[in-house]
């Protein structure tokens, strides 16, 4: 699935931002009506999601950004970012609006956001792995993913409703050992193809209950 996160070199988004919009794009394309049974995207993403997941962020700006609107998949704004999730294709044949754009480079200041907003699902990020924010982009688009897949049909309805917005956080260590010992965590953990190790979990997701 390539995930496309706008990075305008005049008004760069904060990192947390882009994040977010980044696991509530990748959440929003698989759970759009267009990807269940019968619609125009449910081949790929079906095809996609029972093979080994994978994601891949590129930067755009400008023209560039423009153009990769008109392919199919979901646009997410969070405060001063933008990222567009599109339907899944084959890693060694993309579409040329997506080939052409940068995969490094694409890197943001850790900010301080605060404390998540009550209610709101919360994707919490190791604090002893460092990623790049496209590396992050995907943990977080696989933890909102597998996320949703541990809801029933009603919670998942409710979660739609929002819009599937969700929190990205870095806790302390202390707090993020509590997080993964904590009753309904659902970790990520990464094949280990670039940047970090085979089996490390880079994230946990949580649903407020």
């Amino acid at each position: 699935m390539p995930m496309i996160l706008r990075m305008e070199r005049a008004a760069p988004p904060t990192r947390t931002d882009l994040l977010e919009a980044a696991a509530t794009a990748v959440v929003a394309v698989v759970h759009d009506p267009r990807s269940a049974p019968g619609g125009e995207w449910h081949d790929e993403v079906r095809v996609w999601s029972d093979a080994r997941i994978r994601k891949l962020a590129r930067r755009a700006r400008g023209a560039h950004w423009l153009a990769v609107q008109e392919l199919a998949g979901v646009t997410v704004a969070v405060g001063t970012a933008e990222v567009r999730a599109l339907v899944p294709s084959l890693v060694a044949d993309p579409p040329r609006e997506v080939a052409r754009l940068q995969i490094t480079g694409s890197d943001l200041p850790v900010d301080e956001p605060g404390p998540p907003p009550a209610g709101m699902p919360v994707l919490w990020i190791n604090p002893a792995v460092e990623m790049t924010v496209g590396k992050a982009a995907a943990q977080v688009g696989h933890a909102s993913m597998l996320l949703a897949q541990t809801l029933d049909a009603a919670t998942l309805a409710e979660w739609a409703v929002t819009g599937f917005r969700c929190a990205v956080r870095t806790p302390s260590a202390r707090r993020w050992a509590d997080v993964v010992a904590a009753e309904g965590a659902v970790p990520v953990r990464d094949a280990g193809l670039t940047e970090v190790a085979p089996g490390t979990v880079t994230v946990i997701g949580r649903y407020p209950h």
